[in-house]
């Protein structure tokens, strides 16, 4: 045999026995993890897996504790999803083995994270105690601690936590009325940007999808508070100011939440505080261009991928409904009841489908974005949060 060919033979055969060949095995199953996804099972402290192409449930992984108010965010390779539980807890779940890698008590009251556009940090934002706590991704050794202090021996709670370029996080203090930015660049001299005043209580924010622009809403004011990172110096400007223009807002049944999945093109779309209306908001001009009329409350406005549709669920009475919205038309063009208590949406990674949970009706429904069929129905005990990992490859989710 000559050598090359003997060569060829052996790097065979060595592959051959990794993958069990020689030792009688089946070789074990390899996937991608692009399609990948979890399901928040709110009551039982479970993580459901599901694959988004074939509309399955393929797993779940129980004993994560709290998960009232749960969030998930990816590693770069969608391989592991964390877990920021109600409870203060960050669990670092493996979708491929299907089983928990690490987990953390890391806070007395959380309510979500963010992990730096690198993939290297992970952040927790708490309300108990008040603050961001910034985490090694792979090992879960806590790398940083910011107390969100703004008074002597006060914390505030935190919200609105988003990643920017450079291993950075912005954040809003709802008890401060302030925003504050964390640069972790270089974990031996962590600094802090922040800015007061920019409106009564920060209830949550996004990041535009460049890094350029964080929204916060405002509970307390009529408006919200936007601050340009790319500005040579970075101020606070309120937007939308008034947009109530004096008008008695109804009682806020569930705060709204923003997040990048607003933005369709140039415009992003909304949730009017206690109002039954989506803001149709230039990001030119960062004025109101529109607004339409819902249902309810909004508490999700999520666009579409394409920009061709937004879609929106509302807080009770009207917690069974979801509407979309065509952002040709501006106007409502379909209203779907796909069950009791909606708490989140989540498309998939091009949208042709919409995956809905419905808490109390025990389900998760995969809806067609293009004729409103239900694709499939997956039976899920007290679903809440969707997330797909397809977010590991986007800015601010």
């Amino acid at each position: 045999m000559k050598r090359r060919d003997w060569l060829a033979t052996t790097a065979t055969l060595t592959s051959f026995a990794a993958l069990g060949g020689l030792a009688g095995c089946a070789a074990p199953a390899l996937r991608g993890t692009g399609d990948l996804g979890v399901v928040i099972g709110r009551a039982n402290g479970t993580l459901y897996l599901v694959d988004t192409s074939t509309r399955t449930l393929i797993g779940e992984v129980p004993g994560l504790g709290d998960l009232s108010h749960a969030s998930v965010v990816f590693s770069r390779d969608g391989r592991y999803a964390y877990v920021f539980g109600r409870d203060g807890a960050l669990t670092m779940v493996d979708l491929l083995t299907q089983r928990i890698t690490r987990r953390v008590m890391q806070a007395g009251n959380s309510i979500g994270g963010a992990i730096s556009t690198d993939g290297t940090l992970v952040a927790a934002q708490n309300y108990t105690p008040g603050g961001i706590k910034v985490f090694d991704s792979r090992t879960l050794e806590l790398v940083a601690d910011i107390p969100a202090e703004y008074a002597p021996g006060k914390l505030s709670r935190v919200v609105g936590l988003v990643d920017l370029p450079g291993r950075r996080f912005a954040y809003s203090l709802f008890d401060a009325d302030a925003i504050w930015v964390t640069d972790c660049s270089d974990l031996q001299h962590i600094t802090t940007r922040k800015f007061s005043g920019i409106g009564r209580q920060p209830y949550d924010a996004l990041v535009t999808p460049d890094g350029r622009h964080y929204i916060a809403g405002l509970f307390g004011e009529d408006g919200l508070a936007m601050l340009d990172l790319w500005a040579d110096q970075p101020k606070v400007v309120r937007i939308l100011d008034g947009y109530g223009k004096g008008q008695q807002p109804l009682p806020v049944y569930k705060m709204p939440h923003l997040r990048g999945w607003a933005v369709a093109g140039r415009r992003i779309y909304l949730p009017a505080i206690g109002r039954h209306e989506v803001l149709v908001v230039d990001t030119e001009s960062w004025q109101e261009v529109g607004r339409v009329p819902v249902a309810g409350q909004p508490v999700f406005v999520m666009a579409r991928p394409d920009g061709r549709q937004v879609w929106v669920n509302f807080a009770v009475p009207q917690y069974h409904r979801v509407q979309v919205i065509d952002t040709l038309r501006q106007r409502v063009v379909q209203t779907l009841e796909p069950g009791k208590a909606v708490l989140h949406m989540e498309f998939t990674p091009r949208g042709e489908a919409v995956w809905i949970s419905s808490r109390d009706d025990n389900r998760v429904s995969v809806v067609s974005t293009g004729d409103f069929r239900v694709l499939a129905r997956l039976d899920i005990p007290a679903p809440s949060g969707i997330f797909f990992t397809w977010r590991a490859a986007r800015m601010g989710f």
